[in-house]
């Protein structure tokens, strides 16, 4: 009874599993699921559950199963072609930085969707004064903000209205949102509407005195993007100096990285030069990062 019991908890949690997609929302039409056992399996595990909500924050129409599938194939790509190109010691350090690109998309895909997220922000702002001041409810002003604005903004906003549609309070709702895309703007907007729900106000005022904050800060951003742009691609140039600096010494003298790679002092400066590529691209990364 007790195997019985177990075998038929698995199998109908397998069948929720299967209806339900990363955000709740049934899927788009004309759009085929791949890897639909995979995903079951992954959605079950710790890195299942740690890249749903990546991939939501990322807004790409993947599921877990999905990427995981793409991010493996990829990996065993970059595996076969450092391997044939430069030489076997090759290929397992560029399965690693595979793993590592997939995550490091994963978090550029965030952030761009975040910065996208936040020039709206003025915009969002303005339509929920305007509603308010019209005499609409929170709730409400949320709603039609979600229609008017396009994505993401719109996305997140349906998201959160969703949730305030199936009975959750506003600072849960939009709890959530700042955690899917965090960004300091993004959070003082949040805590001005969860303390004019909670305790009431002007929030009329303070949405109006916040849109010309926010505009302000757009502009500031803005401009020190631009001034960072050329430290941000020498930033990025780096590891292509090294894979260059790799093809060059092969194609002068083919053989040349067999024959270093293979004594294990070759492999120790081969690393060490990774690695000290690596600490400069993360330092100037590092430097370049001015929070506004």
């Amino acid at each position: 009874m007790g195997v019985h019991a177990y075998a038929k908890g698995r199998a109908q949690r397998a069948a929720l599993i299967e209806r339900l997609s990363a955000s709740g929302e049934p899927e788009p039409a004309g759009r085929r699921r791949r890897f639909r056992a995979l995903d079951r399996r992954l959605r079950g595990t710790a890195l299942g559950r740690r890249l749903e909500p990546k991939l939501a924050a990322t807004g790409l129409d993947l599921t877990p199963g999905e990427f995981f599938a793409y991010m493996t194939a990829a990996v065993i790509a970059v595996w076969a072609v450092a391997s044939s190109l430069l030489a076997p010691f090759f290929g397992p350090v560029a399965g690693l930085i595979g793993l590592w690109s997939a995550n490091a998309f994963l978090n550029w895909q965030r952030a761009r969707r975040t910065e996208r997220f936040i020039n709206q922000l003025p915009e969002l702002a303005r339509i929920l004064a305007n509603a308010t001041q019209a005499g609409l409810a929170l709730r409400t002003a949320i709603g039609m903000a979600a229609e008017e604005l396009e994505a993401p903004a719109g996305e997140e906003l349906g998201r959160v209205a969703n949730r305030l549609a199936v009975g959750h309070s506003i600072e849960e709702a939009l709890g959530e949102l700042t955690d899917r895309l965090p960004s300091r703007e993004l959070v003082v907007l949040v805590s001005t509407l969860v303390l004019s729900a909670r305790a009431g106000g002007a929030i009329v005022g303070s949405l109006r005195n916040l849109t010309v904050t926010l505009e302000q800060r757009k502009e500031t951003r803005r401009e020190v993007r631009t001034q960072l742009s050329q430290v941000t691609v020498t930033a990025y140039l780096m590891p292509f100096i090294g894979l260059g600096s790799l093809l060059l010494v092969d194609t002068l003298m083919p053989g040349a990285l067999d024959r270093m790679t293979g004594s294990v002092a070759g492999q120790i400066a081969v690393l060490a030069a990774l690695g000290l590529f690596a600490l400069g691209f993360v330092s100037i990364r590092r430097l370049s990062k001015i929070e506004v």
